[in-house]
């Protein structure tokens, strides 16, 4: 009879529609599959509910269909995401850790220069797009904290504002978060990864030099460097030269020895004398840091295109075996440490950065007007957009309110996936008087 049922239940699977599927993720509170039925309590109520195939393995299915009870209770751990209740978010947030058996524990902080790709990787990290993400400098302002939990390991990712110099700072006007939190979520790490991005031969030629500040005010930390967009590098071979630039050819006390096969000889032997640094002008990191090319003391070295899935595993293995026993710091079901409605701003933000010109979306303030559930599970979002010129806020608009209308759309979307419900947004812009 189990075995008919689950038929049922896996044939008409496919007729769900998207809407129906991340709602049934999202309601389902506690779930459990026995020889005999298919159940689930939620809210107090008893009612059908199947858990789709994409978030169990085959084996523990079938072993819930052999014993009639659960094989494994972290098989049936949905994917994490964020209430879209705020009361819920900070309850969540304050609820003692679910700590399993040995748990093991790593804070890694995620630095580098503005536009290496930090929110990028973290996103992919997690599996959610949690942190706002743009070709344009400085789009995430503040410290975030993101948590991928994985069996008895948890992960606590710290994706950071891009390291300023400060005279930058004071030029640009910006605020005292960009220059403030990159050093502080350090201080809290227990590894370091330095992002540079391989694509900007600029950023690539040298350490930037408020990373390597960072580096050498905190030489007990360990760091790891990662080289994010190589896909966007034709010719490979150049990441070796990089690596050797970046690291001064040492990577975790070993001497590096490049001997590219396409190269000549005396090509070898410049490159060698190019990344010579020694660890005794290191010592003296406050002096010479202005000097220095790269870091010599990185524990290892990935190269990746942050975008990749496949890539981004492989680091993310290296975190899960990093982590040391310890106790976990938040409950499983914890994704980040935002509120929905800070989820919401930033994944505005992210928009107006990427479909408005220049200096206009660094002027735009929001405030959020309307933050209702409905009935069904679906969320009324209203956000007014405030502009100081009234050119931009024809921009912002756009012809016939496209603009205004796309980016309500799109920011909509990507909410929605992280809330797990139906999200209803819309956008006004105002000129601020």
């Amino acid at each position: 009879m189990a075995l008919g049922t689950c038929g049922r239940f896996l044939r008409g699977c496919s007729f769900l529609s998207a809407r129906a599927t991340v709602s049934a993720l999202q309601e389902s509170a506690s779930c459990f599959l026995t020889a005999g039925n298919v159940g689930c309590t939620r809210r107090g109520r008893t009612g059908f509910l199947f858990t789709p195939a994409c978030f169990i393995s085959s084996e523990a299915f079938l072993s819930r269909l052999k014993g009639g009870k659960v094989a494994d209770g972290s098989a049936l751990r949905l994917p994490a995401s964020v209430p879209a209740d705020g009361g819920e978010q900070l309850s969540l947030l304050m609820r003692h850790p679910d700590q399993p058996h040995e748990p093991k524990v790593l804070k890694v902080a995620v630095i580098g220069a503005p536009n290496a790709g930090k929110s990028t990787l973290s996103n992919q990290l997690l599996g959610r797009k949690v942190f706002a993400v743009s070709k344009k400098v400085h789009t995430t302002r503040a410290r975030a904290l993101g948590v991928l939990t994985e069996n008895n390991t948890q992960i606590i990712l710290l994706d950071t504002p891009g390291l300023t110099p400060p005279s930058k700072a004071k030029r640009h006007q910006l605020e005292k978060s960009l220059l403030v939190d990159p050093w502080n979520s350090v201080k809290e790490a227990d590894l370091m990864v330095v992002l540079v991005d391989v694509a900007d031969r600029w950023a690539c030629s040298r350490m930037d030099v408020e990373v390597l500040k960072c580096l050498a005010q905190h030489p007990q930390i360990p760091a790891v460097l990662v080289l994010n967009k190589v896909d966007l590098v034709k010719a490979k071979d150049r990441l070796l030269n990089i690596t050797a630039h970046l690291t001064c050819g040492v990577v975790n006390g070993r001497k590096m020895r490049i001997r590219p096969i396409i190269k000549p000889p005396w090509a070898e032997k410049r490159l060698e004398r190019d990344s010579e640094c020694s660890s005794e002008d290191n010592a003296e990191q406050s002096s010479s840091v202005r000097n220095q090319q790269g870091w010599p003391h990185f524990k290892d070295v990935f190269m990746l295109s942050s975008v990749d899935s496949e890539d981004v595993e492989t680091l993310k293995s290296y975190f899960m075996a990093a982590a040391k026993p310890g106790a976990w710091q938040y409950h499983s079901e914890v994704l980040t440490d935002q509120s929905p409605e800070e989820v919401c701003t930033n994944l505005i933000r992210e928009k107006l950065l990427e479909y408005l010109p220049q200096e206009v979306p660094y002027s735009l303030t929001q405030t959020i007007e309307l933050w209702q559930e409905g009935m069904d599970g679906e969320v009324d979002i209203s956000v007014k957009l405030y502009t100081k010129k009234e050119s931009h806020m024809k921009m912002v608009i756009g012809a016939s309110g496209q603009m205004v209308a796309q980016i309500a759309r799109e920011a909509g979307e990507d909410l929605s996936r992280v809330i797990l419900r139906e999200v209803r947004l819309k956008i006004t812009a105002k000129l601020k008087k």
